[in-house]
């Protein structure tokens, strides 16, 4: 059995602990709300602009625009991972790394070079320890990203996808990152955001030859038409740039809220645990405490018999 002296020295390392865990929970619980609503505000936005892109090019014959196209012969791609900058979230940036490196192993496994982009301190700091090469990295509020490191993002992934194979131009560019569902669920997801995969024009036009709706569901909207001046490309050169700078921003927005959800959780848990383990240590040092009184007393009468005995 371990001294008294150890167990209330671990004791009160685990309560400064506990209170450290307690902070970061409350903090967390102060910022979720305003990030969850942030995240949530910025889904309309970017689900609006891809719905306009997808009007656009289901009335428009024969677009060729470079976003809506798949080069085939350039194996190179990018892959965009959203970490933390700071740690004590739980399994968030290892879930992520987990899901990058599962995502790297399968573009490997049918002939693709990913570049890797990098957006966390963690998630860096883990791709340096092991050498890998990294394309470019960003860091900095992940837990309340500003518009401006968005465009930062998209401009660079956007000037790699546009640059031609022979300057080391890409022809996909994927994103590692967690979408907040709730409080409690938050999922890793894998999100294609180039080139983009858009509804053919019979598919767009046929929710207004569709016949009317069962009762209980609702009836899809009809497409509006578009006319182009000066003509589609050039208005998708201006709407898809700005489509693709605003879906990076949500998914950075979605991904704070998470990373604040997974770190008031980790930390409520954390608390819980130095609670409980406070709990137990108290227990074991007064069992200790109790044996060495016990101890003392045999002592103490021990020699009061032999006292007694000599005497008599």
């Amino acid at each position: 059995m371990a001294s008294q002296l150890a167990y209330k020295s671990r004791i009160a390392s685990t309560s400064a602990l506990e209170k450290i865990f307690n902070a970061q929970e409350m903090i967390a619980s102060s910022h979720i709300a305003k990030a969850r609503k942030v995240a949530l505000d910025a889904k309309p936005y970017s689900d609006a602009i891809f719905d306009a892109v997808q009007a656009l090019v289901a009335h428009t014959d024969d677009v060729q625009h470079p976003l809506i196209q798949k080069n085939e012969d350039n194996p190179r791609v990018a892959v965009l991972a959203l970490t933390s900058d700071r740690g004590m979230a739980g399994a968030y940036t290892s879930s992520i790394i987990r899901e990058t490196e599962n995502l790297l192993n399968k573009l490997d496994q049918v002939g693709r070079q990913a570049e890797l982009y990098v957006y966390g301190r963690r998630g860096i700091s883990y791709y340096k320890y092991r050498n890998r090469d990294i394309a470019k990295t960003w860091e900095g509020d992940t837990d309340k990203p500003g518009v401006e490191i968005a465009e930062d993002i998209s401009q660079t992934l956007l000037d790699a996808y546009m640059a031609p194979a022979a300057k080391g131009g890409v022809s996909e560019l994927y994103i590692v990152f967690t979408e907040f569902v709730n409080m409690v669920v938050q999922k890793v997801r894998v999100l294609r955001m180039l080139p983009l995969e858009l509804v053919h024009a019979d598919d767009a036009v046929s929710a207004v030859e569709a016949p009317l709706p069962a009762e209980g569901m609702q009836e899809k909207e009809a497409t509006p038409l578009y006319s182009f001046e000066p003509s589609a490309n050039k208005v998708l050169d201006v709407v898809l740039p700005k489509y693709i700078q605003g879906r990076i921003h949500e998914c950075l927005l979605t991904a704070a809220a998470a990373e604040t959800a997974s770190r008031q959780n980790a930390m409520h848990t954390a608390t819980d645990n130095a609670r409980g383990l406070i709990d137990d240590l108290t227990r074991k040092l007064n069992a200790s405490r109790q044996a060495s009184i016990t101890q003392e007393l045999t002592e103490i009468i021990g020699s009061a018999d032999a006292l007694n005995k000599e005497e008599e």
